[in-house]
């Protein structure tokens, strides 16, 4: 896939970043570079293989997934300009 010059300007502007007129050639073939490389990445077959985390074998460690309520709700209501019935209230906003 070739990136023009057009969208090079137009990918340039969407993510923000200044770039001079005559840097733009050079941006859009880097752009192309980018998704050429991209595209010879998608023909490799990886069936079969499992999403890695790292190079090295190594086992993320993991808490334990408990559900609890915080125990805190009266100091966290304390801090709120108006409470009901232990939420926050808030100003209608849509009639």
């Amino acid at each position: 896939m070739s990136i023009d010059i057009a969208t090079a300007r137009k990918v340039a502007k969407l993510a923000r970043i200044r770039v001079e007129e005559e840097a733009l050639p050079a941006l859009a073939e880097q752009l192309s570079g980018i998704l050429t490389f991209m595209e010879q990445l998608n023909e490799v077959d990886v069936t079969g293989i499992e999403p890695m985390v790292s190079v090295t074998p190594m086992r993320l460690t993991r808490r334990a997934d408990i559900v609890t309520d915080g125990g805190i709700q009266p100091q966290v209501l304390k801090n709120a300009p108006e409470a009901r019935e232990g939420f926050f209230a808030v100003p209608k906003v849509v009639e």
